[in-house]
């Protein structure tokens, strides 16, 4: 719920003059009036129903997933990169780690966690009340199994970072030069209580959840030790009757529409309040419908569906700025055996390329046009939400045409006819890979298009057209010849180091950009001299500024997650430490 993406009733004299502007063309001083007061409106939405009346006993809980694409099914954080496998998987994937509001660890949830500083260890204790959704206790073996899965080559797990890697021993496992872990230790037995980690370096962001540098998830090793582990995510154990040990279990799965969970009977924790939680997959498209008609009973909102959720009776919405952004980034290299490897005969190798690329972009004037003041310029690779280690007065890119083109001059990409050639006088055609996640994406593309047609660079889409989700990343994960740059979201660690995404190591890099500086930088961040706070903060500033200068991958806006709930809902939340087990309605289904 938290993860990952008011009542309305006060609001209306904004929206009123949203819907007033539907259909015409306003003047520019109208639209950035209408932006402002949008981002006003949204601002003020709060993180949590509020909804005062009596919990129904029980309730049947319907969740619109708004996507264009089937999910994946694939229900093992060790395992899972699609975002709404992991939103579905939510209501039973419970961490092994309590937090709180500002996502630092505390005691109190299906583990404790102890760091020790000077020996290298954090130690790892388990609630003797934990059982997985078949009744087996959560043991010390199905911790050190999820690193097995992580770390083994033969899962394709692209959960293996340079990260975790500090863990000892779990390099030389990865390698295939042992088949233990070294540095995980289970004190009491595999079927004991206690795991302890030992780290070659402790790291200033190990008291926080999403710090990368240990695994906060367990999986369940007396259904999955026995199964291969090249053929662990395609398993029936994972995508048929997967167990987890938060409060709900799953009664059934339709593949890659339908996921029903019930009440987990060995839950640890405080009983839920629903019966039942339901999610369904619904095109964006649909969605509008469906939630005036009140088939569902919460539904992600997109920009181009606000005005018209409004009129939609019995509706209330939340809202945060999540920890999330948009970025363009440049093809220079591939993966291979663990590192990314830079290319220097790459044409996106060239800074004077990407620069002319992110110039010509109208990128405030294309947001105000598309999304309704929804989305909004960013200008790092650290989004503002996080306050002390965001760098305000770092120079971002602007829209300047002019200089887009002087660079292409002075660079050697001259213009021969309609478009330009390469230094060398061949001609140059850039593919551009983009998938749909918008209703409207194809009019932004096409905007992005046109910015780079009027400076004479031939950029085509890859394939052709928008691409399928599904399609796009397994385009990106295996270095697709046809991409020379693309567009792509991440949605963020509670952790904010960048290392987990652009490191040497980093699967997720996939720009596939090294360089000695950004290796340098990104360990600054995580040094022991960055116990200092103060230190760390002059890290991430630091790097922020060298990334906007290299330009290898370029921020280009952030936007709210908003989701429209029945009016029945109650105690749903996009807090942090939210969870599921405190949802309930007040009505019955109507």
């Amino acid at each position: 719920m938290g993860f990952e993406w008011r009542n309305w009733r006060g609001l209306s004299v904004a929206i009123l003059l949203l819907l007033g502007l539907t259909g015409c063309r306003p003047k520019q001083a109208q639209q950035d009036q209408q932006q402002q007061q949008v981002a006003q409106t949204l601002t003020k939405l709060p993180e949590q129903v509020e909804n005062t009346k009596k919990s129904l006993t029980g309730g049947h809980f319907k969740y619109a997933l708004v996507s264009w694409s089937p999910f994946k099914g694939i229900f093992n954080e060790a395992l899972a990169t699609d975002a709404n496998d992991q939103v579905i998987a939510a209501p039973g994937n419970e961490s092994l780690f309590r937090y709180n509001s500002d996502y630092r660890i505390v005691d109190g949830g299906a583990a404790d966690l102890r760091l020790d500083v000077l020996a290298k260890t954090a130690t790892i204790t388990i609630n003797d009340r934990v059982r997985w959704s078949d009744g087996r206790p959560l043991v010390a073996e199905d911790i050190r199994y999820s690193y097995l899965i992580i770390a083994n080559p033969k899962s394709e797990s692209q959960r293996y970072t340079g990260s975790l890697a500090d863990i000892v021993g779990l390099a030389e496992y990865h390698a295939g030069q042992t088949d233990q872990i070294s540095g995980i230790t289970m004190p009491d037995g595999a079927n004991g209580r206690r795991v302890v980690l030992h780290f070659k370096e402790m790291k200033p962001g190990m008291t926080h959840s999403g710090n990368g540098y240990f695994w906060e998830y367990a999986s369940p090793s007396h259904q999955l030790k026995t199964i291969p582990f090249d053929q662990l995510a395609n398993s029936a154990a994972l995508r048929k009757t997967p167990l987890f040990f938060g409060a709900f279990k799953i009664k059934s799965i339709e593949a890659g529409q339908k996921v029903t969970w019930v009440p987990n009977p060995y839950y640890y924790g405080s009983k839920p309040h629903l019966a039942a939680i339901t999610f369904n997959v619904v095109s964006p498209n649909a969605v509008v419908d469906a939630m005036k008609q009140h088939h569902y009973d919460m539904a992600t909102v997109a920009s181009d569906q606000w005005p018209e959720l409004q009129q939609s009776s019995r509706t209330t919405f939340i809202a945060r700025k999540p920890l999330s952004y948009r970025y363009l980034s440049f093809k220079v290299g591939r993966y291979q055996d663990g590192h990314n490897v830079l290319n220097p005969k790459s044409k996106m190798n060239d800074l004077a390329l990407r620069q002319a690329l992110i110039y010509s972009l109208d990128l405030e004037k294309i947001t105000r046009k598309y999304t309704n003041g929804w989305q909004f310029r960013i200008k790092t690779l650290i989004p503002p939400a996080f306050k002390q280690y965001y760098a305000s007065s770092a120079e971002a890119y602007s829209y300047d045409p002019a200089e887009a083109a002087k660079l292409l001059d002075q660079a050697g990409y001259r213009k021969k006819g309609k478009w330009r050639t390469k230094p060398n006088g061949k001609p140059l055609v850039l593919h551009f890979a983009v998938k749909r996640d918008l209703t409207n994406k194809e009019e932004i593309v096409q905007a992005y298009l046109n910015a780079w047609h009027k400076i004479g660079l031939n950029v085509k889409l890859t394939s052709g057209r928008l691409l399928e989700a599904n399609s796009f990343y397994d385009k990106l994960e295996n270095d697709d010849p046809e991409i020379d740059f693309f567009e792509a979201g991440w949605d963020l660690s509670t952790e904010p180091s960048p290392a987990d995404l652009y490191s040497a190591t980093a699967p997720f890099n996939f720009g596939r950009f090294v360089t000695t500086e950004n290796t340098a930088l990104l360990n600054k961040i995580d040094s022991l001299d960055s116990f200092n706070e103060q230190e760390r903060i002059k890290a991430f500033k630091a790097w922020q500024t060298y990334m906007n200068q290299v330009a290898y991958v370029v921020p280009t806006t952030s936007s709210y997650d908003v989701r429209a709930l029945n009016t029945r809902v109650k105690g749903f939340s996009l807090a942090p430490d939210a969870n599921w087990k405190d949802v309930s309605v007040t009505a019955p289904k109507r």
